[in-house]
């Protein structure tokens, strides 16, 4: 998305509302070294409007918005003298800042696409059989989905500044660590914990930058440049993952990343600015964490991911697989009653607030949102297993097949940004989710393997790229734009979420898939599926397989926008601001902070 022009109606309100404009001018006076304004000077909104917008849009964790042309972080030089007497500490540094927060939204996209690449090579070198081989993706974005909710809440009362750092310091720690790890269940294990940190890194970051910078030029090109990290990482994930495995060992992989992430770590050390020590007591909601909301979510759906996984390799008729299935579901039962507790009955503050999937619009959002990206991810790692165990290819080569992806990302999202105000959103929907299902049906079709790759395997990966960037910031826009600003937050956060546990259970369904689909054609029992040898038929057919099943995923979808999103507005193009709402805000905006506190 470009943030800095193509915001939604409900972003707007959630600043322009005189209670999160309160809390949006004490946030940059905590985060930042903006001197105060002159007394009893009035000063109106219009000016700082646009890059106050991208706040609430950015602190609730949209990472892969969209970037425009005016990506870098030097761009930040361009702003006037005026602008530049407003930055909070040195040019140079701003853009050191920038290019540090910038860097670990890239490095969280390169973690999760280099393993795609490498993702057979590691399951022949640690002995992962072929129904298990998906925990190494599925872990990281479990973890990364459960806890993107609990960190942020985190992050708001003991300060972003802190979280971010000890974030990325445990993610330099773990991945160091998967190098060394002898076995499945460890790796496994710390690829889980790996999404935990990263969970800790992303909201953080969007804080750090919406809360340093002050309404202006800088503040736009350093949202710009956070933009241009995630399809980035996912342009050179890739082939730097398949160029490092083919050269030395799948493991340097991550030893590379653990350098780059310790780098972002010393960076961020020097360069976040330690926000002022609080003046006064804080008045407001009790700065509690709902630990025993977070408990419950993450080890239900781990119990679920890990009963669908485990179904296939011990068969599902094993008497537990059945038992842990029906558990999970009860654990997750359980946590959204305690959610509904909490909401209605006490003062705390819950994980999830229930109140919010009473609007149908935004809960059917949540379930295309898991859907879509579902068939994203399984078409990504089922391509890898296409290129690799069937086709033979070295990690290398698999990455080269895999360069459009990111190059096609980077042209897309500059392309969408411009039509977000122009074109309706089921328009733009629909145009996503038919390029998804044109790569997943030529996947799935019964195209001769000795096909060149430039015939159907290149559009495959163009079309896939195209319909996520084109359905992502549509998707997070529409859905958003039916919350009131003050769930803002921790809708956008439950979107990102959605997007996260839809990779990781939808990978494990197509995992299913796959393997019943070749225990059928090898008459053996599920369990006794194992990876075949290169060029075997029945290993095309689990990965046809798995591909109709893509095809369900992005029908699904699709007649779920058109159901559901056919009446949507343009959702770039903002509405004049109702006159009450833009009294109420100059005059907040114009007040002394402690005017404002006090009330």
């Amino acid at each position: 998305m470009n943030n800095d022009a193509h915001v939604d109606n409900a972003e707007k309100d959630s600043i322009s509302s005189p209670k999160n404009t309160q809390i949006c001018s004490k946030e940059m006076r905590n985060g930042s070294r903006d001197p105060k304004p002159m007394a009893g000077k009035t000063t109106t909104a219009s000016a700082p409007v646009d890059s106050e917008k991208q706040i609430s849009a950015f602190e609730r964790g949209e990472t892969t918005s969209i970037p425009t042309g005016e990506t870098t972080a030097a761009s930040i030089s361009e702003v006037s003298e005026d602008e530049q007497q407003k930055l909070p500490m040195s040019k140079a540094r701003c853009i050191a800042l920038v290019l540090t927060l910038t860097g670990a939204a890239f490095l969280n996209i390169v973690s999760n696409q280099s393993v795609i690449i490498i993702l057979p090579t590691i399951g022949r070198d640690l002995s992962v059989p072929e129904s298990r081989l998906q925990w190494i993706v599925s872990s990281y974005a479990l973890t990364f989905g459960c806890f993107l909710l609990v960190w942020g809440r985190i992050a708001d009362i003991y300060g972003k500044r802190l979280i971010f750092i000890w974030g990325s310091v445990w993610v330099t720690a773990v991945t160091a660590a998967n190098p060394f790890l002898p076995n499945e269940i460890a790796f496994d294990l710390f690829r889980g914990l790996h999404g935990l940190g990263s969970a800790a890194t992303v909201p953080t970051a969007i804080g750090i930058i919406a809360t340093t910078f002050p309404p202006g030029k800088a503040k736009n090109y350093a949202f710009s440049c956070y933009s241009a990290g995630a399809p980035l990482g996912g342009a050179f994930g890739n082939i730097v993952s398949g160029l490092i495995a083919s050269q030395t060992s799948w493991k340097w992989v991550f030893g590379v990343t653990a350098i780059l992430s310790g780098i972002i770590t010393v960076a961020a050390i020097f360069l976040i600015p330690r926000p002022p020590a609080p003046t006064g007591p804080v008045v407001g909601e009790k700065q509690t964490v709902d630990w025993i909301g977070a408990a419950l979510v993450t080890v239900g759906l781990v119990l679920l991911l890990f009963s669908l996984t485990e179904g296939n390799v011990v068969g599902w008729k094993t008497p537990w697989v059945s038992v842990l299935l029906v558990v999970s579901l009860l654990i997750v039962a359980a946590f959204a009653f305690w959610q509904h507790h909490l909401e209605k009955r006490t003062t705390r503050r819950p994980l999830l607030k229930l109140s919010l999937f009473k609007n149908p619009r935004f809960s059917i959002g949540l379930v295309i949102f898991f859907i879509f990206f579902a068939a994203f991810n399984n078409f990504m790692v089922f391509a890898t297993y296409y290129y690799q165990q069937f086709q033979g290819l070295s990690p290398l080569d698999t990455s080269l097949r895999f360069i459009p992806v990111g190059l096609s990302g980077l042209c897309v999202a500059f392309v969408v940004s411009q039509l977000l105000h122009r074109v309706p959103a089921v328009i733009l929907l629909g145009i996503g989710h038919l390029c998804m299902l044109t790569t997943v049906v030529l996947f799935a079709s019964p195209i001769p393997p000795s096909t060149s790759y430039f015939a159907w395997g290149l559009p495959a990966m163009i079309l896939s790229v195209v319909g996520s960037d084109s359905a992502w910031p549509c998707l997070m826009l529409s859905t958003s734009k039916e919350l009131p600003g003050e769930d803002q937050a921790m809708g956008g956060a439950l979107i990102n979420a959605m997007g996260q546990l839809g990779r990781a259970i939808g990978l494990a369904i197509a995992t299913s898939v796959q393997t019943a689909t070749m225990a059928s054609a090898l008459g053996i029992p599920i369990e006794d599926v194992e990876r075949l040898e290169h060029g075997n038929p029945v290993t095309l057919k689990g990965i046809r397989a798995a591909s109709y099943l893509n095809v369900g995923f992005v029908i699904t979808s699709l007649v779920l926008v058109v159901l559901t999103f056919r009446n949507m507005d343009i959702i770039g193009k903002t509405a004049p601001q109702p006159p009450s709402e833009r009294l109420a805000e100059t005059r907040s905006v114009g007040e002394e902070p402690e005017a404002r506190e006090k009330k």
